[in-house]
């Protein structure tokens, strides 16, 4: 592929990639650096695409695996999952806390669960795949992925207590 097709791919599919992996890690600068070799691993990989999912689907792959890599070699053992509280000014400071603690413990809630039904919520929350995205990203069947994401939700609400 010439480097003018791999730059509109690059273009088209940056800021999607890099929201994708704000969701995974709070660190602006860090989250730009796993962008970037997002990017240079696809680049040296695209000759292994193989069209059967969308471009997104598959960039969005090596970013996951770049970022489980960037943890395990940084010996990191958890996602931070962050739910943003944004108050407004008619929030009051006890409504605010009470949204921080939720979130964190929504957060810790994901961090439990097993690693498919793990992966599964964060493509289907965070990075707001659909159901179709999810089952070829991982492999899996359309039908396996709602699976998963129900199940995953009942143990989400069982810990939370919802």
């Amino acid at each position: 592929m010439d480097e003018a097709k791999f730059e509109a791919i690059y273009t088209q599919h940056f800021d999607g990639i890099y929201r994708f992996l704000a969701k995974l890690c709070d660190d602006p600068g860090l989250c730009e650096e796993m962008t970037q070799e997002t990017f240079y691993q696809a680049y040296i990989s695209l000759h292994r695409f193989t069209g059967r999912c969308e471009m997104f689907t598959w960039l969005a792959a090596i970013a996951k695996n770049t970022y489980f890599k960037y943890l395990r070699r940084n010996r990191i053992t958890h996602l931070d999952l962050e739910l943003a509280v944004l108050p407004d000014e008619r929030s009051s400071p006890e409504y605010v806390l009470e949204k921080h603690l939720e979130a964190e413990q929504i957060r810790t809630a994901i961090r439990r669960l097993p690693p498919k039904y793990r992966d599964v919520v964060v493509l289907r929350i965070y990075a707001e795949r659909s159901y179709a995205e999810i089952a070829r990203l991982l492999g899996i069947t359309e039908n396996s992925a709602k699976v998963i994401f129900h199940r995953a939700k009942e143990i989400l609400r069982k810990e939370i207590k919802l």
